[in-house]
């Protein structure tokens, strides 16, 4: 299985309440190329989990717009900037009817999608994602890591 991890498009800095902050005009064109880049992957996306935060529900809304496809998606609390990474990993290997699906897709925020990533692989790095960057790991169920394979960010396609 593939697990992608996306953190959300740039979003406004300041005079908001955090989980209020919305996706800057920035924002949009960064997650829109994202998202043309996860509709051309060969790993299908089956299932997305999101953040509650608006910046992370406006993200997944571009990317679900672009995919030919519906996937199932799930707003969780547990992805939120202040999560634990471990936490995130026992709720993904205890999701029902994980085996079955092709592609894991994640809209969060930093410092978790650092730390998850961290979590999830057998290196262990925890990589610095630029806004609307995405992680892809190649995920061993049996085994419950994996090995990160690519970060893409939207300055591939500037």
């Amino acid at each position: 299985m593939h697990i992608f991890i996306m953190r959300h498009g740039d979003a406004q800095q300041s005079g908001y309440q955090d989980s209020q902050r919305e996706l800057t005009q920035r924002g949009i064109v960064e997650v829109s190329a994202m998202a043309t880049r996860l509709q051309h992957a060969s790993t299908k996306i089956d299932h997305v989990l999101i953040s509650p935060y608006k910046r992370a529900q406006q993200t997944a809304s571009i990317v679900l717009s672009a995919l030919p496809y519906e996937p199932t998606t799930s707003t969780i609390d547990l992805i939120t900037p202040s999560g634990s990474p471990s936490h995130v990993h026992d709720y993904i290997d205890g999701m029902q009817g994980i085996k079955q699906l092709n592609g894991l897709l994640i809209i969060s925020h930093m410092p978790l999608v650092s730390f998850l990533v961290a979590e999830l692989t057998y290196e262990k790095s925890a990589p610095i994602f630029q806004t609307a960057a995405i992680a892809e790991i190649d995920y061993d169920l049996e085994k419950m890591k994996g090995h990160l394979s690519e970060i893409t960010s939207p300055n591939h396609f500037e």
